[in-house]
């Protein structure tokens, strides 16, 4: 635990925070501990205990490679919005929409006593198949309920920019990696020509996520299998739906997927990719016959966005371990993009 009240930096002003949280958070004034909760490439976050109460607070990094991402004010006004909707995510307690206190916005939320099923997995998950089935439906199930969002009624109108949401991909996120370019990258030129000359019609506009995998979930502790939330939404948008389940898809492993790029493709237990794009149809009402292109634009574009995190390692600006790795990954991504699409 550190020594540093301000955590680096993060928390500009651990006094002005105190009196904030005894202002604007509900509950009896009490003094703070936060804790920095380390892992992860995005928001940083701290646990918050007052009292007998747990809190979580996020709050973009320091240090960021596009202005669009890590847009806390987004995230909060969008737990807002969530609020009355059956998509499982934690509850917005209070948030700060100005720099004053600890030097940005930040939002803070409730704490989710649960787990994150990611490597390595804790038991009963670890030995238990079917209770790994289990995980990858109740995944299936709960991105779903975020397809299906009535999204205007929520009061996301303006949002996102749903109109030509598919035809401006390639070229925004090609936009992004000009910032930060440090190096030739095997078929990422061809996997994006042929993105742009398969582009399928959205044919529903939804909420998006924008970042979803087993990562970016929390499971209640023990058996049966529970599914407590979906968190770390500075990503969400407005377009079409069927990028989540492509990115969800392209990390999946079974007989006929190949290697993936992600960790938790190697599990086993999972449904097959085809039950999972299935279940997800049956539940949303959305076709998933354009599934290929919406898992080769899903790796292609974090792949884009991890090159990002790589630069910030290759220019001194970030000692994470797994920025690091980035260096091997990233073409191991657009490898995996040119092959779902079969330009390579």
């Amino acid at each position: 635990m550190t020594t540093d009240a301000t955590f680096d930096g993060l928390i500009l002003n651990p006094g002005r925070l105190q009196q904030w949280f005894d202002a604007c958070v509900p509950g009896a004034a009490s003094p703070i501990a936060l804790t920095q909760i380390r892992g992860g490439a995005s928001n940083a976050l701290f646990r918050v205990d007052r009292g007998a109460e747990t809190y979580a607070l996020r709050r973009p990094p320091k240090i960021s490679n596009d202005p669009s991402a890590n847009n806390i004010l987004r995230e909060i006004r969008l737990l807002r919005a969530l609020a009355e909707t059956d998509v499982p995510c934690p509850r917005l307690v209070a948030a700060c929409e100005t720099a004053e206190v600890v030097g940005t916005p930040f939002a803070v939320i409730e704490w989710i006593d649960g787990y994150t099923p990611f490597a390595p997995l804790p038991e009963p998950l670890n030995s238990d198949p079917a209770m790994r089935r289990d995980l990858g439906f109740a995944l299936i199930d709960a991105l779903a309920t975020v397809a299906n969002v009535d999204w205007r009624r929520a009061g996301l109108e303006g949002f996102g920019k749903p109109e030509g949401f598919l035809e401006r991909q390639v070229d925004r996120w090609l936009g992004q990696l000009e910032r930060y370019r440090s190096r030739s990258i095997e078929f990422l030129d061809p996997v994006a020509a042929w993105l742009r000359a398969n582009t399928p019609p959205t044919p529903r506009v939804g909420l998006i996520h924008g970042d979803y995998s087993p990562a970016n979930v929390m499971l209640f502790p023990g058996r049966p299998l529970r599914f407590a939330a979906i968190v770390d939404w500075e990503s969400a948008t407005i377009g079409d739906p069927l990028l989540d389940l492509g990115h969800l898809l392209s990390g999946w492993l079974d007989a006929d997927s190949g290697p993936t790029w992600a960790i938790f493709a190697d599990w086993g237990g999972f449904p097959s990719r085809r039950e999972a794009a299935e279940r997800y149809a049956a539940a949303t009402g959305l076709p998933v016959d354009h599934l290929a292109y919406y898992m080769t634009l899903a790796v292609f574009k974090l792949a884009i966005i991890m090159e990002g995190a790589y630069y910030r390692h290759l220019t001194g600006r970030s000692q994470t371990k797994e920025h690091a790795e980035m260096v091997h990954l990233v073409p191991r991504m657009v490898r995996q993009a040119a092959t779902i699409s079969g330009v390579a």
